[in-house]
């Protein structure tokens, strides 16, 4: 399986714009720009793309752990925020509330721990990854 992504720029880095477009058109000439990664300006930016990414693929492979021990998830609400600091990506920190019935603490606390380790997204990023939660 591969998946692509196209990023078009145009001018210098702090005066220039871009746009982003997924294979699937999910996002399609999405806008960003100096303003949206370094300020509050309108449209998308890189970091903000990971931290979705992240939170996404952690909530599904939490999910697989979960069902693979005979839990089925009511709701896993994963908000994963980066942090970046002098051009780099210093961490990627996940804030998990998870409404799982049945499931003991300890037994949650594992199966978190693996997906906050395997998950693709995880393993692919070279910083920081830590995770928080609440269940129930």
């Amino acid at each position: 399986m591969k998946r692509k992504a196209t990023a078009v720029w145009n001018g210098t880095g702090k005066e220039g714009k871009g746009h982003l477009t997924t294979q699937t058109g999910v996002l399609s000439k999405t806008q960003y720009s100096f303003s949206s990664r370094f300020e509050d300006g309108i449209g998308t930016n890189p970091e903000e793309l990971i931290a979705a990414a992240h939170a996404g693929c952690f909530a599904m492979k939490l999910s697989f752990n979960l069902s693979g021990e005979g839990f089925t998830p009511e709701e896993l609400h994963a908000e994963c925020t980066i942090t970046f600091e002098d051009g780099t990506v210093k961490a990627s920190t996940i804030a998990l509330k998870a409404n799982v019935p049945g499931i003991s603490a300890d037994q949650f606390a594992e199966l978190v721990k693996d997906a906050e380790v395997n998950c693709p997204i995880s393993k692919a990023l070279n910083t920081e990854i830590s995770v928080s939660y609440e269940l129930n």
